[in-house]
């Protein structure tokens, strides 16, 4: 499995956390679900980090069966689309970066 991560480093005003948090599940959601091939798609909000640790507000993580699947969503008018909707939520509420990370994942029982 491929996971492709979205790792949205910077800020949100406290007093708009819980705005931000629905306008993610609210209008990005919908489309990062729609990317061809997603096979699950996880959004993770900070609620804590060691001291001195750089602020990650939201973490997105999409998986793939493999990297062809990842670069046929890369390539998909999806992709034009969330990337709308992300810049229009992140002007009301995001300052910051985003940047993106490939892994393939292995998994361990304890």
């Amino acid at each position: 499995m491929i996971t492709r991560y979205a790792m949205f480093e910077g800020s949100v005003p406290a007093d708009k956390e819980d705005a931000f948090r629905a306008a993610v599940r609210a209008e990005l959601v919908p489309k990062w679900r729609a990317f061809p091939g997603a096979r699950a798609v996880r959004v993770g909000f900070t609620v804590a980090r060691d001291d001195g640790a750089p602020a990650f507000p939201l973490i997105l993580a999409i998986d793939y069966d493999d990297r062809a699947a990842v670069e046929t969503a890369l390539a998909s008018p999806v992709r034009a689309e969330s990337r709308a909707a992300t810049e229009s939520v992140l002007a009301r509420f995001f300052t910051g970066r985003i940047h993106h990370h490939v892994t393939e994942a292995e998994s361990f029982a304890p």
